[in-house]
């Protein structure tokens, strides 16, 4: 259930981060209210995660899938570069959260 938790955590970040990018574009209370339920979600759910999960892991994870799924819904969504390299460092973050789940 911790690692439930912790991914749904680590989502609710990158919609966090989505949320910033639309209130950079729109400011309005309706996004201002997003932003703060996607965030407080997040760290709602990391806390409860870290009841189980050691906190280098679970912090390690939260910021991978945050970070790689900024980068990912930037990309697909808002037209930021897909050059190879960007890509293959969200591999190399994907890959790190693999490895630490497995020895944990």
């Amino acid at each position: 259930m911790a690692w439930f938790l912790l991914i749904l955590a680590g989502i609710c970040e990158t919609l966090g981060v989505v949320m910033i990018n639309i209130m950079n574009r729109d400011k309005n209370l309706k996004s201002a209210i997003y932003l703060i339920l996607a965030f407080g979600t997040s760290f709602a759910f990391l806390t409860i995660a870290m009841r189980s999960i050691p906190m280098g892991t679970a912090y390690a994870i939260w910021t991978g899938i945050g970070a790689s799924g900024g980068a990912l819904i930037g990309m697909f969504l808002f037209r930021e570069s897909k050059d190879w390299r960007r890509i293959l460092c969200i591999f190399i973050i994907l890959g790190s959260v693999i490895g630490l789940k497995a020895i944990s």
